[in-house]
């Protein structure tokens, strides 16, 4: 009886890791196509507008402050 008892739980954490892998490449794979859903979306709408996809996110500010800080018009760099 007690090894009846083991073979089933074995049988069902077994069955619960097979779940949980199968969920997780089911959302693992939604979260890559939206990803690449939106770089395609924040290049057309680079293309068509001119700003970058920085600028479109708000952290336009930070890649402008890089770029100022590359080209020495800062007197300090971050």
């Amino acid at each position: 009886m007690q090894s009846n008892q083991a073979n089933d739980q074995w049988f069902q954490s077994a069955a619960a890791r097979d779940i949980h892998l199968d969920q997780l490449k089911r959302v693992e794979r939604f979260n890559g196509r939206a990803a690449m859903l939106g770089i395609v979306i924040g290049i057309i709408t680079e293309g068509l507008t001119g700003a970058g996809i920085a600028h479109q996110i708000g952290l336009g500010a930070l890649v402008d402050g890089y770029a100022a800080c590359r080209t020495q018009f800062l007197p300090f760099c971050f």
